[in-house]
C-alpha cells in the first residue's frame, strides 16, 4: 500500500472526538486568538440585545444600515455564490472536471448564507419574530420580503445539499441515497433562488435614486448585482480552495489535490469573460445616463478605482493566466476580485449612499460593530474547519467512491 494511499485510509477512518472538558481546554489553547474573538463576540453580542443598537453601533436615521448590513449581509451573500455557481456547472452543464470543487463550494455557501441569517439579527433583533416576514404577515409587494423568502428557501436548499456529507459520515446510507436522486431539482431550485435575491439586493436601492451617487445609481442595479454575483462566486471558490490546500492539505484525497488546477483554469475562464461583459455594461450605464462628467470629481476617480483596479485588471490578468496556465496569477486574480465585489458593496451600500451629507454627518461604524463581523467570520472558518476535518468534504468517503 502506497504511503499517499495510507494516509487517505487513515483520514476516512478519522472520527469525531468526544467532547468533553479536556479536549475544550487543549483546543482553546492552541486556538488562543480564535477562542480571545469568539468570547469577546459574545460579550458584544450580550450588550447589542440588552442595550440595544444604540449601546452598540453608530447607526442614526441617515443611516439606518451600517456595516452589518454592507458587509454582514450584502458581501456575505454575494462572496457565497459560489455554491450555485459551482453545482450548476458540475450537475447541469456536465463540466465534470469540477467535481472536487461541488461539497467544498456547498459547504462554504451554505456557511455563508447561515451565518448572514444570524448576522442579521443583529441588525434586525428579536430573533423570535423571525417566522412573522415568511409565515404569518406577508409583503408581498415588498422587494425585501422577496429577498427574505428567497434566502430562506435557499438557506433550505443548501442545508439539504450540504447534508448528504453529514449524512455519509453518520453512516445513514438511506437518506443519504434519498437525497442524491433530488441533486438536479435541488440545483436548479438553487439558481433559481439565487438568480433572484442577487438581484433583487440591488434592487432595494432603486427606491433611494436622490440619496445615492449618480455613477452607481442605476435602473440596471439588480442586473450589476446579479452578474458581479457570478465572478465573484467562482473567484471565492478559487480563494478559498488555495487557502484550503494550504491549511487543510492533510484532509484531502489524490482526487481533491489533482482537480484542484483544473477547476483554477475553467473558473479563471469563466471569470474572465463575465467581467469583461460586466465592464462594458458598466459603461453603458455611464453612458445612457450621460454621467461622465462626474467621472472627474472625487467620486468620479474612486469609481474609475474600482471599474479599472478591481475589474478591468483582474479580468485581463484571468485571461493571460487562463491563456498561459500560470495558476498563481489566476489565483492572485481572484484576490483582487474579491476585494473588489467587497469595495463595490461597500460603495453602494455607504460610500454612495448619503453622499450628498456633509463629512460631519457620516457615518463610520462603532468598534463594536468591528467585533461583530469579525466573529461571524471566525465562526464560519472555525465551522468551516470543523466540517472539513471530520466528514468527507475534501475527499471521498470509502464507502460511497462508486457513486
Amino acid at each position: 500500500m502506497s504511503a499517499q494511499h495510507q494516509m487517505t485510509e487513515n483520514i476516512h477512518k478519522r472520527r469525531l472526538p468526544k467532547i468533553n472538558a479536556d479536549l475544550l481546554k487543549k483546543l482553546a489553547r492552541e486556538n488562543k486568538l480564535t477562542t480571545a474573538i469568539i468570547l469577546l463576540g459574545l460579550f458584544v453580542t450580550l450588550l447589542r440585545f440588552t442595550v440595544g443598537l444604540g449601546g452598540v453601533t453608530n447607526l442614526d436615521d441617515n443611516y439606518p444600515w451600517g456595516l452589518w448590513i454592507s458587509f454582514d449581509l450584502l458581501c456575505g451573500v454575494v462572496l457565497a455564490a459560489g455554491g450555485y455557481a459551482t453545482t450548476s456547472a458540475y450537475y447541469l452543464f456536465g463540466l465534470k472536471d469540477f467535481n472536487s470543487a461541488v461539497r467544498p463550494a456547498v459547504t462554504s455557501a451554505f456557511l455563508g448564507y447561515f451565518f448572514v441569517v444570524v448576522a442579521l439579527h443583529y441588525d434586525v433583533g428579536q430573533p423570535w419574530r423571525l417566522v412573522y416576514p415568511i409565515f404569518l404577515s406577508q409583503g408581498t409587494t415588498s422587494v425585501l420580503f422577496e429577498v427574505g423568502l428567497c434566502v430562506f428557501l435557499y438557506v433550505s436548499v443548501l442545508a439539504v445539499e450540504w447534508s448528504v456529507s453529514a449524512f455519509e459520515w453518520l453512516g445513514w446510507k438511506g437518506i443519504r441515497n434519498i437525497i442524491v436522486r433530488l441533486t438536479i431539482p435541488l440545483t436548479v431550485l438553487g439558481v433559481i433562488l439565487s438568480t433572484m435575491h442577487q438581484s433583487s439586493l440591488g434592487a432595494l436601492y432603486l427606491i433611494a435614486p436622490s440619496k445615492m451617487h449618480p455613477l452607481w445609481y442605476s435602473p440596471f442595479i439588480p442586473v450589476y448585482f446579479f452578474i458581479s454575483s457570478m465572478f465573484a462566486g467562482m473567484s471565492m471558490v478559487i480563494f478559498e480552495g488555495t487557502l484550503a490546500h494550504n491549511g487543510l492539505h492533510d484532509e484531502m484525497d489524490e482526487a481533491h489535490l489533482k482537480g484542484a488546477d483544473k477547476v483554477v483554469l475553467g473558473f479563471g475562464k469563466a471569470c474572465s469573460i463575465v467581467m469583461m461583459g460586466y465592464l462594458f455594461m458598466r459603461i453603458f450605464g455611464v453612458a445612457m445616463d450621460n454621467n461622465w462628467g462626474y467621472l472627474a470629481t472625487g467620486y468620479g476617480k474612486w469609481f474609475l478605482v474600482e471599474m479599472l483596479g478591481f475589474v478591468a485588471l483582474p479580468s485581463f490578468l484571468y485571461a493571460i493566466g487562463a491563456r498561459e496556465r500560470k495558476y498563481g496569477l489566476i489565483k492572485f486574480a481572484a484576490v483582487l476580485t474579491v476585494i473588489g465585489v467587497v469595495i463595490n458593496r461597500f460603495n453602494v451600500s455607504l460610500v454612495a449612499f448619503n453622499y450628498q451629507l456633509p463629512a460631519d454627518q457620516k457615518y463610520f461604524p462603532y468598534w463594536m460593530e468591528f467585533v461583530i463581523s469579525i466573529f461571524v467570520v471566525t465562526l464560519i472558518i472555525t465551522a468551516y474547519r470543523f466540517i472539513c476535518t471530520f466528514m468527507p468534504v475534501l475527499r471521498e468517503h470509502p464507502d460511497y467512491e462508486a457513486h
